[in-house]
């Protein structure tokens, strides 16, 4: 070790000196960090024109948020899941064309406002426990939906499209649970249901990335529906999330008392 550290005593650095020294040196390629060869250019294209579309339903959806918070419209959550229905399905009756885009996307913010709008009671319950709650809910769900996103955008094409049958299968029996629950009234299946439905929904989140994935390589272009998928899993996720921190946060002043 020493001849080896003479060795170096020129250079003024010895091995284990040296060694650190070129992790540190080291330049991390940020760009090779966001290519992704297994995906085509023009899926790449769709991609990006899908996730543009998801930021502006986000900026919608706080928007009608908002607007509930702001107006305290008592049926705003009943109206508002039957006109977001409503333009869901008119949406999806829309061919997807180039001259039908503008119509479809004015749709599209009607569909998230209107969903945002449907958050308003929710915001308000968890605003009256601790307003720290809705913050930490969207930059928790954020983190998730990144993270479960950037997994499937670098994993094998196809490699996810298998949760597609458990997920559903989950669903159903979250569903019937859920039902069931409506005449036991017990606590601890809605506790049980809410942190299952949120695994199930980062599930989801991986799912319908690949499947976005898979229907763009064989051609289907329709950035707005595949937009509504990815938005419903985030809103979905946000309000699983955010009742998850309310109950908890509540748990915690009722041991105060």
């Amino acid at each position: 070790m020493n001849n080896i550290c003479q060795h170096y005593a020129e250079r003024r650095l010895c091995p284990t000196e040296s060694g650190i020294m070129n992790i540190f040196d080291r330049k991390i390629n940020f760009d090779a960090l966001l290519k992704f060869s297994h995906i085509t250019p023009s899926t790449q294209q769709h991609l990006k024109k899908v996730y543009a579309s998801f930021a502006l339903c986000m900026f919608v959806a706080a928007a009608g948020a908002y607007v509930h918070v702001v107006t305290h419209f008592i049926q705003a959550g009943l109206l508002s899941a039957l006109g977001s229905l409503g333009l869901m399905i008119w949406l999806m009756a829309t061919p997807h064309s180039h001259e039908s885009e503008q119509k479809r996307l004015g749709l599209l913010a009607g569909f998230a406002f209107l969903t945002g709008v449907g958050l308003g009671p929710a915001l308000e319950l968890c605003i009256a426990i601790n307003p720290s709650i809705l913050p930490t809910a969207f930059m928790g769900t954020a983190m998730i939906f990144t993270c479960f996103t950037l997994s499937a955008l670098y994993a094998r094409r196809r490699s996810y499209l298998f949760l597609g049958g458990i997920l559903m299968s989950a669903m159903s029996l979250m569903l019937l649970s859920s039902l069931g629950n409506l005449f036991f009234g017990s606590i601890w299946l809605f506790q049980a249901n809410l942190y299952v439905g949120l695994v199930v929904m980062c599930g989801f989140v991986l799912f319908d990335t690949q499947l976005i994935i898979e229907k763009a390589e064989n051609g289907d272009k329709d950035y707005i529906w595949h937009c509504v998928d990815l938005f419903l899993d985030f809103v979905t996720l946000f309000r699983k999330l955010m009742m998850i921190l309310a109950m908890n946060e509540k748990d915690k002043k009722k041991e105060k008392k």
